[in-house]
């Protein structure tokens, strides 16, 4: 009886010792996902800026300048990209909408994100754009991959329509989480101006008739959770100028837009909120779970091999041959 029990509980020992690297190596990577329906937004605030008065044609500076971005999942085209891509595919539309103190619109610009649903590695598919451009993007947007690795990661930036390394700076404690902080420099570059202007009439083909062109600059600032690749909070030190041109009056260049923007605080509470539930579910599958498994198998090896050794004891008539009945006389 003990021997058979033993066999069951080694049977069983083997069974968990072999899931645990099954579950870290092979379940998580085809579990953990971003999924295709996602919806978010986001709130970012640049307070005490300096903004363009189109009306004048001179920079003045406003006490607030609001930047709503939202990011919404279309699963109807994931779908269609999936069955030519063979892997599965997250297709987020995204929209910028910038306004002034007044409520009225700065700039408006879409774009349509395309990447690998495990992995977050852009997938190039038809529909990938910036402002109704097409683009390619060569690195990462909005969100770095599961497991994030203490090292610098390819960024693409939407308004130059570039990618560039973005640093990993050192690891932090940012509001109770774990976080690695990653900064990106894009220097002064010639940007497109955005297709919805704020001035009725005015469109980038006017403007880039009499000359003036646009240029852009931002120091990047994100503080990211590294088991799910979600950033708890970001930053950005963003100026923009128009240049030369007849519109500036003889002028070299005006500032169009420079202010420091960051989240806005009730969005910070709700995202580390939902970071740290996501970061629960992924710690599961990589690390709680595995080695659970793994301690249990050798638990039920011991025991196996306990119940074995008593098993084996020779003052235990089990684990012997039969013993004969001694004689008994009167």
């Amino acid at each position: 009886m003990r021997r058979r029990a033993g066999l069951i509980l080694l049977a069983f020992a083997v069974f968990f010792t072999a899931l645990s690297p099954l579950t870290r190596w092979y379940a998580f990577p085809r579990l953990a996902k971003v999924p295709a329906n996602q919806y978010q937004d986001m709130v970012l605030q640049a307070r005490n800026a300096n903004l363009l008065d189109y009306g004048t044609m001179k920079s003045r500076t406003v006490p607030q300048v609001t930047i709503v971005q939202t990011l919404k999942g279309n699963v109807e085209a994931a779908k269609r990209i999936e069955k030519t891509a063979g892997r599965d595919v997250v297709v987020w539309d995204g929209l910028s909408y910038v306004q002034g103190p007044d409520g009225k619109m700065v700039s408006r610009i879409p774009e349509r994100y395309i990447f690998d649903a495990h992995s977050q590695e852009p997938v190039h598919a038809t529909g990938e754009m910036v402002d109704g451009d097409p683009v390619r993007r060569d690195g990462i947007e909005f969100k770095w991959p599961f497991l994030t690795e203490k090292r610098d990661y390819e960024y693409f930036d939407a308004q130059a329509r570039v990618t560039a390394p973005i640093h990993y700076r050192g690891t932090q404690d940012f509001r109770g989480v774990k976080v690695y902080y990653f900064e990106q420099n894009i220097p002064w570059t010639k940007v497109p101006f955005p297709r919805t202007m704020p001035v009725q009439g005015i469109t980038p083909e006017s403007v880039a008739k009499t000359g003036t062109t646009r240029w852009y600059t931002t120091v990047r600032k994100f503080w990211v959770e590294p088991l799910t690749g979600a950033p708890v909070y970001g930053e950005e030190i963003h100026q923009e100028e128009l240049r030369g041109g007849t519109l500036l009056g003889g002028r070299d260049k005006v500032t169009a837009f420079a202010g420091h923007v960051k989240m806005r605080e009730d969005y910070i509470r709700s995202t580390v909120a939902l970071v740290k539930h996501n970061r629960l579910l992924i710690q599961l599958l990589t690390s709680t779970l595995p080695w659970g498994f793994l301690f249990l198998g050798v638990c039920l090896l011991s025991l196996s091999l306990c119940l074995e050794v008593r098993g084996r004891r020779p003052d235990d008539p089990a684990a012997g041959e039969e013993v004969e009945p001694e004689a008994v006389t009167a």
